[in-house]
């Protein structure tokens, strides 16, 4: 059985993800198997918060070097989810 904090994996914190904070928007890095109804039912139980929206993409991998060798790092989800109206994140 999967959990809520099988879906979600992380908050990110970026300067990006820090200025969208002041509109309500949180970015989590997701499972990449999970839909939006399991992200919304996640963030809700964790944060004990109303979600409005939730906008989902896939981050794809990028090309990196080491010496002669090339390779990928492998892609990943990235959720933005929209608290409703007086909502917030407590963040430390």
């Amino acid at each position: 059985m999967i959990t809520c904090y099988d879906v979600i994996k992380t908050l990110i914190r970026t300067e990006k993800g820090t200025m969208l904070e002041a509109q309500r928007k949180y970015l989590f890095k997701v499972n990449p198997k999970s839909n939006k109804i399991e992200i919304r039912k996640a963030v809700e139980e964790i944060y004990k918060v109303k979600v409005q929206d939730i906008n989902v993409l896939v981050v794809p991998g990028k090309l990196k070097r080491v010496r002669q060798e090339v390779g990928h790092t492998s892609p990943w989800k990235k959720a933005v989810v929209t608290l409703k109206e007086g909502q917030s994140i407590e963040v430390t």
